[in-house]
Order: C-alpha cells, then sequence, then structure tokens
C-alpha cells in the first residue's frame, strides 16, 4: 500500500509541488514520465520550459484579469468618476517586470549557481 504526500517543488512559482509516493516500508519512490531518470540536459530543457510557461501564465492572467478592471471601471465610474484601474495595473507590471527578468536573465537560474559554485570553488584551487 503507498501512501501519497505533497510537497512544495522548488521551481519557477510557488504554484507547482510534486506528489511523492511513500510504499509501507517508508522508501520513497516517483513515477517518472520518461522510462529512466531525465538526463541533465533534458532536466534543464524541462525546467527552462515550465519557467516560459509559468511567464505565458501570468501574462495571460495579467491582460484577461485587468480588462475586467477596466470594463468595471468604466462601467461604474460615471459622468465625472476618476480611473483607478491605472493603480493596480501599475502595481501588476511592477510584479511581471520582476518574473519576465527572472524568467529571462540566467542569474537566477539554477544553472547560474551551480557554475558559479564550480567558478568560486576553481579559484580557490579545491
Amino acid at each position: 500500500m503507498a501512501v501519497g504526500a505533497i510537497w512544495p517543488y522548488k521551481g519557477s512559482c510557488a504554484c507547482h509541488t510534486v506528489v511523492i509516493m511513500m510504499d509501507t516500508d517508508l522508501t520513497a519512490s516517483t513515477e517518472a514520465t520518461t522510462e529512466s531518470l531525465p538526463d541533465e540536459a533534458y532536466r534543464q530543457a524541462r525546467e527552462r520550459a515550465e519557467m516560459v510557461q509559468g511567464l505565458y501564465i501570468h501574462l495571460l492572467v495579467f491582460f484577461v484579469i485587468n480588462a475586467g478592471l477596466v470594463a468595471i471601471n468604466w462601467a461604474t465610474r460615471g459622468d465625472n468618476g476618476s480611473w483607478w484601474f491605472w493603480w493596480p495595473l501599475l502595481i501588476w507590471v511592477i510584479g511581471l517586470v520582476v518574473h519576465v527578468v527572472a524568467t529571462i536573465v540566467p542569474v537566477f537560474s539554477p544553472q547560474w549557481v551551480e557554475q558559479r559554485t564550480q567558478r568560486i570553488i576553481s579559484k580557490r584551487g579545491v
């Protein structure tokens, strides 16, 4: 008998989770989508694809929600009412810019951390 558990996945965004099945003898096993564990290049490519997918989802939600806010503001502002939708739009744009930079700039990737670690080790002569 197996018991399922859910842990947060350290990936492109906090909404990803990994389900790990624990056997009754408390040994962990995971179900891979390929026949064997993916090699490093596949893992990096998949991680990158998930980061880009997360950005596309964020962009889609951004446009849908903000279009709704513009419509609500337009419908409820009255004759001399103000356009308040700019404020949530501005705040969200800041978050969106941070997400774009984190997705595009390699300094935020796990590969960069590994490369930097190797560079520090090689400088120290270890």
